[in-house]
């Protein structure tokens, strides 16, 4: 597979089937662009929460703005937003900067926000999806996008609240500095996930990186992350709590 898949059309999403008494709803806030699968409609209550935290974010950003810019690992004082503080944290356990973890905070800030009114809720963010399940369910891995996702990780009943976050070389437009078609991280903390996404990613350069992926995800198990799913080419490696299942 060469180049980037940099449809604005997020064809994957059309295979995403809530159960029965489940709704799905997108949610556009300016860059942010959210998938939900819930109990209920609440669109435009997710919108209004979603320029919340992006205002809080904006706001942080506009009086530090290495924080946006950094690819490294960033201290931020104990008066910055719980996001903000979130972010920089997770991000320097994976040695990257803080942004590598937004997509997965907003995520996971929806669905610890709107949990009580959904116990069953998905949030899909860009590839990173956070959820809150009473069920089990499966996350499709999509690892050639023109093919359609063959692969899905199975999330067992009682596993919950769960996070897989994604990073690639070669989908989408996230930044990595590696060479992989996709890095998928599971772990409960979504700004973990996302975060240690970016950086295991980052070191998939060729095939004989996979061993520095794996030991690098074992050393992140002490911090809160489960599993890892790691694809360049033909080559694929999992480890930890990872169920892979083929998907129609």
């Amino acid at each position: 597979m060469s180049g980037r898949h940099l449809s604005t059309h997020r064809a994957y999403r059309d295979a995403v089937r809530p159960r029965e008494g489940e709704t799905s709803f997108r949610v556009g806030v300016e860059q942010t662009d959210l998938l939900v699968v819930a109990e209920k409609d609440l669109q435009a209550e997710v919108a209004a929460f979603v320029t919340e935290v992006r205002g809080e974010l904006k706001n942080w950003i506009m009086f530090h703005p290495e924080f946006a810019e950094s690819l490294d690992p960033l201290e931020v004082s104990g008066d910055a937003p719980g996001m903000v503080r979130a972010m920089a944290e997770n991000a320097a356990l994976c040695g990257v900067g803080p942004m590598a973890a937004v997509a997965g905070a907003v995520a996971q800030a929806v669905g610890e926000r709107f949990a009580t009114q959904s116990p069953n809720i998905l949030v899909e963010n860009g590839g990173d999806t956070y959820l809150r399940s009473t069920r089990e369910r499966v996350v499709a891995l999509l690892a050639e996008p023109e093919s359609g996702a063959m692969l899905g990780l199975r999330l067992e009943a009682g596993a919950f609240p769960a996070a897989v976050c994604a990073s690639s070389a070669t989908i989408g437009h996230s930044l990595s500095l590696g060479s992989g078609d996709l890095v998928a991280v599971r772990a409960h903390d979504a700004r973990l996930a996302d975060a240690a996404a970016t950086a295991l990613c980052n070191l998939l350069q060729n095939k004989g990186d996979i061993d520095k992926v794996l030991k690098e995800a074992e050393r992140l198990a002490a911090h809160g992350l489960q599993g890892v799913f790691a694809q360049l080419g033909q080559t694929m490696a999992a480890w930890g709590e990872i169920e892979l299942v083929a998907l129609d």
